[in-house]
């Protein structure tokens, strides 16, 4: 039997073909480095995503990522991408989001598959962006968050035919969309403002300063396609990441939709990612006592028989924030479950029920143990 190579020469022959790999690969469209007050009406100004005909095509340097739990986006999939300026190298953190230079910029662009003009709900796909056909899906909007002298700047942009046009005012796209279940509904897709950005991403309400959410170590630790090498790894060999800790000293959570995985992981992973940036000790919602980011652990402040401080009609009724094996009887499933804007959490990002979602969360609060006296 061949030997395997021991740890250190196995990253530096990762390293290797990584480099090698890149090095093959055609160099995409010039991207244009942001200067201050660049914000131009085009998407296709900047070179970080253009489409070319039926396809997408990311600029020179642009490179692609995922998360493992997304935030959930009435069933829209996701191209997440970023963009470091000539010499500049992501910070390595622990627990909060990385430290990206100056001159970054980080997308996300939301599309759907689309059969016979009907935008079709969907999980997840495969990262392959140059497979992607566009011919047989709807691109809808792309979000940039550009890394300033005196923070992050959020500019979304709508798709319209070639290219996308920035929309700082917001924008909603009527469309019909083909639930998991074969129902048709109608849904008013909502493109955000960009001053209600700040409502998800300005994660500690007291500065108000915007901030990347999924780029966290224990979201990002994964490969970026199935059998690939651990995403941040490939980050740290191209020498796009610094400060990137040995493998077992790296956050990690499971997949949110990983049936191997333990089912309190799982619901705990789905809260963080999709709840934790306003429900944590600094954010928006730390004034409702409920906190369900990934670092919090007493029982009281992840909603065990928590009665509610200042939700209002939002209780529907229900005594608790959770119910030890009663979800229907918990203000936690009801919030993520209803779709009436006044009462529904998150309260922007989505307009319909991710039901998958909620029956994971009604799964896990139906195993959890004791009763609220």
């Amino acid at each position: 039997m061949t030997a395997r190579p021991p740890a250190p020469v196995r990253w530096l022959l990762t390293a290797g073909l990584l480099a090698l790999a890149a090095a093959c690969q055609p160099a995409g469209p010039q991207v244009t480095v942001p200067e201050p007050g660049f914000r131009p009406e085009r998407l296709s100004d900047w070179g970080l995503i253009l489409r070319s005909g039926d396809r997408l095509v990311l600029g020179d340097g642009v490179e692609p990522y995922a998360v493992k739990t997304p935030l959930f986006t009435d069933y829209a999939l996701k191209l997440r991408t970023y963009y470091l300026p000539p010499g500049g190298a992501i910070g390595y953190r622990e627990r909060s989001s990385l430290d990206f230079p100056v001159g970054s910029v980080v997308t996300k662009t939301f599309f759907y598959p689309e059969r016979d003009g009907v935008a079709v709900a969907a999980q997840d796909w495969d990262g392959d962006v140059a497979g992607l056909d566009l011919s047989r899906h709807r691109l809808i909007e792309t979000r940039l968050l550009v890394k300033r002298d005196d923070g992050w700047e959020a500019l979304p942009y709508v798709w319209d035919g070639e290219d996308a046009y920035l929309r700082l005012t917001g924008a909603v796209q009527p469309m019909q969309v083909a639930l998991p279940d074969g129902e048709r509904t109608g849904l008013p897709y909502v493109v955000p403002a960009r001053s209600e950005c700040a409502g998800c991403h300005a994660t500690n309400h007291t500065d108000g300063r915007l901030e990347l959410i999924g780029v966290k170590a224990r979201h990002l630790n994964r490969p970026y396609a199935p059998g690939g090498p651990g995403q941040l790894a490939a980050w740290a060999a191209r020498g796009d990441l610094h400060g990137l800790p040995d493998a077992a000293r790296i956050p990690d959570v499971p997949a949110w939709n990983d049936a191997d995985a333990p089912l309190d992981a799982r619901a705990r992973a789905y809260l963080d990612a999709n709840c934790g940036h306003c429900h944590n000790p600094a954010g928006a919602a730390d004034t409702s006592g409920l906190l369900l980011d990934a670092h919090t652990t007493a029982f009281r402040q992840l909603g065990y028989c928590k009665p509610p401080i200042a939700a209002g009609r939002g209780t529907g009724g229900r005594p608790y924030s959770i119910v030890p094996g009663a979800p229907d009887d918990s203000i936690l499933v009801y919030r993520m479950e209803t779709t009436d804007p006044a009462t529904r959490m998150p309260e922007t990002g989505r307009s319909l029920t991710h039901r998958e979602g909620v029956d994971l969360i009604r799964q896990w609060i139906a195993t959890l143990p004791g009763r609220c006296v």
